[in-house]
C-alpha cells in the first residue's frame, strides 16, 4: 500500500512474553500479600454491588502469633518483623542476583540501580557511567535494556515518555498503535491533536481517543508502588507440616479473603427492562468474574511456586538441617514455564508457616558458592553463612578467627571463598571483627 507524504513503514523486531487473558488478569491481584489483596477486594466490593467479601478477621491474632513464635532456626534466614517495609532499591536488588549471572554487564547494572530514584527513574549522566564502568556505549544501552526489564513495569525510564512506553511495550493487551503514537508523537498526544493523530496514522478519532485513554491508565511514577510502608499484621498463604517424615502443603485458606456474587441482587435489578440497568449489571457480573478467576489463578500459582520451594528444600522443612539448597528464580520459573517476574511477585510478600516459625518465600532462593574442582557438595550462600556462625561461636575468645583464617578453614572444607567475602557474609550476620571480638579471660590463681 501506497503511503503519502511524510509517512513511512517501519518493521519492529521485539521479544515479548505471551501471556493468556486470564494469567494476564491473575497478576494484577499476584503481587499483594494477603492483607493488601484484603484491602483491595474491600475496596471493590464498595464499587461493585455484585460483590461481597468474606475477610476471616478472627484469624488475624493467630497468625500474628505465628509470625512473633520464630525460633532459632528462623532466626538463621531472618526474623519476620512485624514491620514490613521494602525500599524499590532492595526490590530491583533481589531480582538482579536472582535473575543475572555474576558478569561484568550485571556489574553496570547494579551501578545503574544506585541512580534510580524512588519514583523508578533513571537518573544518570551516560558519560559519567562509561567512565566509571569502563562500559561500551554498547554495553551500557544493554544495561539500561536489563535494569528496564525488571519489575515494576517503566522502572529505569529516563523520562515521563519512556516511562509510558515501558508500560505500554510490558502489556500485551494495550491497543494498537500505542507504543508507537507514544514514541513518535508523544506531544501531540499529550496536546490532544486528534485530528492530526488520526489523519497520520490513518485510523478514526476513535481509535486515538481510546489510546489517550489507555495511556491515562499508566503511572506516571513506576516506582513509587514499591517501598510503601505496610501493616504490622502478617499473615501466611501457605502452610506446610511434616506428617511422619512426609511434607504436606496447603493454601492456607483460613486467612483468605473470599469473594461472593450476590446472586439475589443480580436476579432483582435484572428484572428491570431497562437497557442502561442490563448493561450496567453485565459489566458488574464480568468484574466479579475477573476477580474471581484471579483470585483462583494467584491462589494456584502461589502453590505450585510452594510446590517447588519445598521439593527443593525438603530437609531444611523436615528439620534434617539448617542449610538452605541454591535457588534461583530462574530455576522455578524454567520448572513451571513461567516468567521470572511471576515468580518475583509469587514470593514477595508472601508467607509461608511451618512447624518451628513462619518464613517469606523469597527467603529461600539463595545464591550457590564456588566449591573447589577437587571435589566437594555445592553449597547455598546461606549455607556458608551458617557454618562462618558455627566457627565463630566455637572459636578461642582470647584468639578469635580472622576472616583470613575462616576462609583458610572454608577452603579445607572444599568451599572457596576470598576474605572479602567471608568479611561481607560476616557484616550481614552483625558479627564484629575479630579484634572486637577478642575477650580476655581471668584465670584463677
Amino acid at each position: 500500500m501506497a503511503l503519502g507524504p511524510g509517512f513511512r513503514q517501519q518493521q519492529r523486531q521485539s521479544q515479548k512474553l505471551a501471556m493468556t487473558q486470564r494469567l494476564q488478569q491473575s497478576i494484577q491481584m499476584l503481587q499483594f500479600n494477603v492483607e493488601e489483596l484484603r484491602d483491595f477486594l474491600t475496596q471493590k466490593a464498595l464499587e461493585n454491588p455484585l460483590i461481597d467479601v468474606d475477610t476471616n478477621w478472627n484469624n488475624n491474632h493467630a497468625s500474628l502469633n505465628a509470625a512473633k513464635n520464630v525460633t532459632t532456626k528462623a532466626d538463621f534466614i531472618e526474623r519476620v518483623s512485624t514491620s514490613n517495609q521494602h525500599s524499590l532499591f532492595e526490590y530491583l536488588l533481589d531480582q538482579i542476583h536472582l535473575t543475572m549471572r555474576d558478569t561484568h554487564l550485571r556489574q553496570i547494572v547494579l551501578y545503574l540501580i544506585e541512580y534510580v530514584d524512588v519514583n523508578g527513574y533513571l537518573r544518570i549522566d551516560e558519560r559519567q557511567v562509561r567512565q566509571e564502568t569502563k562500559a561500551t556505549p554498547i554495553e551500557l544501552l544493554d544495561a539500561i535494556t536489563l535494569l528496564q526489564q525488571l519489575d515494576p513495569p517503566g522502572v529505569g525510564a529516563r523520562s515521563l515518555q519512556e516511562a509510558l512506553m515501558l508500560q505500554t511495550e510490558n502489556d500485551d493487551h494495550a491497543p494498537n498503535l500505542a507504543y508507537i503514537v507514544l514514541e513518535e508523537s508523544f506531544d501531540e498526544l499529550v496536546n490532544r491533536q486528534w485530528d492530526l493523530l488520526a489523519k497520520k496514522y490513518q485510523v478514526t478519532l476513535a481509535d486515538i481517543s481510546s489510546i489517550y485513554d489507555y495511556v491515562r491508565t499508566l503511572t506516571p511514577v513506576p516506582g513509587a508502588a514499591i517501598g510503601q510502608e505496610t501493616t504490622g499484621y502478617i499473615f501466611p498463604d501457605l502452610v506446610v507440616t511434616n506428617q511422619g517424615g512426609q511434607l504436606a502443603l496447603r493454601t492456607a485458606s483460613m486467612a483468605q479473603p473470599v469473594v461472593k456474587f450476590r446472586s439475589r441482587y443480580y436476579q432483582q435489578m435484572g428484572q428491570h427492562d431497562d437497557q442502561e440497568v442490563t448493561e450496567y449489571l453485565k459489566e458488574k457480573k464480568s468484574e466479579y468474574d475477573w476477580i474471581a478467576n484471579s483470585l483462583q489463578q494467584r491462589e494456584a500459582t502461589i502453590f505450585r511456586v510452594g510446590t517447588a520451594i519445598i521439593e527443593r528444600q525438603a530437609d531444611f522443612f523436615l528439620e534434617k538441617t539448617t542449610d538452605l539448597r541454591p535457588l534461583l528464580l530462574r530455576d522455578v520459573a524454567q520448572q513451571l514455564k513461567v516468567h521470572e517476574s511471576t515468580i518475583s511477585r509469587s514470593i514477595n510478600g508472601k508467607y509461608i508457616q511451618t512447624d518451628f516459625g513462619m518464613f517469606e518465600l523469597k527467603r529461600f532462593f539463595t545464591k550457590a558458592v564456588s566449591k573447589r574442582p577437587t571435589g566437594g557438595k555445592i553449597v547455598s550462600a546461606d549455607s556458608v553463612q551458617h557454618r562462618i556462625v558455627t566457627l565463630i561461636e566455637q572459636e578461642n575468645k582470647e584468639k578469635p578467627l580472622s576472616d583470613q583464617k575462616i576462609v583458610q578453614i572454608l577452603n579445607a572444607e572444599n568451599v572457596e571463598l576470598s576474605r572479602r567475602t567471608v568479611a561481607k557474609y560476616r557484616e550481614n550476620l552483625n558479627i564484629p571483627s575479630s579484634s572486637r571480638r577478642k575477650q580476655y579471660l581471668r584465670t584463677e590463681r
